[in-house]
């Protein structure tokens, strides 16, 4: 009898568990550092010295707060960059992939909550590499000096040349590579020429030859892109910036051209995830501008100044994977400056980190 008795009370027990739910606090995983809502993550910037590259490392808490947790070798040596994307994490935020400008090569690192394992290096297959990007098993570097791309496939933490991936660019000065949403099309921004280059994705991720499209605005710089492969442009020379429809084809169509930001230089541009604002950091004005993205990809400025800060000269702006917070590596105070992004995309200022000068890149997670 008391054998049956234990057992009730053991099955009403595990009853009464499974309906009261998680213990506050607790996680799926039974850890404490689940982040499957992106609340927390990390922050990545380089220092890009040319006596030894290395990338710093800022774990991000769900206040958009940043420690300095670490900085690590890349094995390589910094450069004149000039671009966006020279720091990218993988889609999962497990990898993490950096330019050596100076040595004309990339590190790759796996990534340990907000430590950093370097697990590969590899040439760039060009010289004076500034961007990366990276989709599912695939890495594409541009090389500004010797005007080409090329590509790579991951394994394991390293990085193997893909067969006939290099390809050479049509227009001058690169500024940023990256992989369209679908992983089908790549794009190069190219400052010198103002034009943007396409490159259709073909079997074991090959690139094929370039397609090259007139700028809306002059100096296209950083992009970025929306979920349905809308493509986002900032451009430097007259503080513009543009939308265009990415077709199937790798073809460009202008949805809006060179909006004013009406300030000076805008160079670096993010899009949130939800499709709703555009940011572009404009160097000359120490200043950020918010755009309001429609359905269709239309733009339009709804702030010039959604942020200012005197002497910034801000050389690189990122998102969270959760697009709560926007970081801006300002050159001119050597600091990450830290914003959270309120529903309507306003930027609400929060207390930023110091960085070494010269640093250069950023990428968030």
């Amino acid at each position: 009898m008391s054998r049956t008795i234990a057992r009730i009370l053991t099955f009403l027990a595990a009853i009464a568990f499974v309906l009261a739910g998680p213990v506050p606090g607790a996680n799926a995983s039974g850890g404490d550092n689940d982040d499957r809502d992106g609340s927390s993550g990390n922050v990545y910037t380089l220092t890009n010295s040319a006596a030894g590259n290395a990338v710093i490392v800022f774990a991000r808490s769900a206040s958009g707060a940043l420690t300095m947790r670490g900085t690590y070798a890349t094995g390589g040596l910094g450069g004149a960059l000039g671009s966006q994307g020279s720091v990218v994490t993988s889609d999962d935020g497990k990898w993490l992939y950096a330019v050596n400008a100076g040595s004309n090569d990339l590190s790759v690192f796996r990534v340990d909550d907000d430590a950093l394992v370097l697990t590969g290096r590899e040439a760039s297959g060009g010289i004076q590499p500034i961007s990366v990007t990276n989709s599912r098993d695939l890495v594409y570097v541009v090389n500004a000096a010797s005007r080409n791309i090329a590509g790579f496939t991951v394994s394991h933490g390293g990085l193997t040349p893909i067969d006939g991936s290099t390809q050479p660019l049509i227009g001058m000065g690169p500024a940023e590579i990256s992989f369209s949403p679908s992983g089908r099309i790549l794009v190069v921004s190219e400052k010198a020429t103002n034009s943007l280059e396409t490159f259709v994705i073909g079997s074991h991720g090959v690139a094929g030859a370039p397609t090259s499209f007139p700028s809306a605005g002059a100096t296209p710089f950083g992009f970025d892109f929306g979920r349905k492969d809308q493509l986002f442009v900032s451009e430097a020379a007259l503080s513009s910036a543009s939308s265009y429809r990415v077709e199937k084809d790798g073809s460009l169509t202008t949805v809006s051209a060179a909006v004013p930001t009406t300030q000076a230089a805008a160079c670096w541009l993010v899009a949130t995830k939800n499709d709703k604002w555009a940011y572009t950091a404009n160097a000359g004005s120490d200043s950020i501008s918010k755009f309001a993205i429609d359905k269709d990809g239309r733009i339009a400025l709804v702030q010039a100044q959604a942020a200012y800060s005197a002497g910034a000269h801000t050389t690189d702006i990122a998102l969270a994977r959760n697009s709560r917070f926007l970081y801006a590596l300002d050159g001119g105070t050597h600091m990450i400056s830290v914003f959270r992004i309120d529903a309507d995309g306003t930027l609400m200022r929060e207390p930023g980190v110091v960085v070494p000068a010269g640093a250069g890149g950023l990428a968030a997670h």
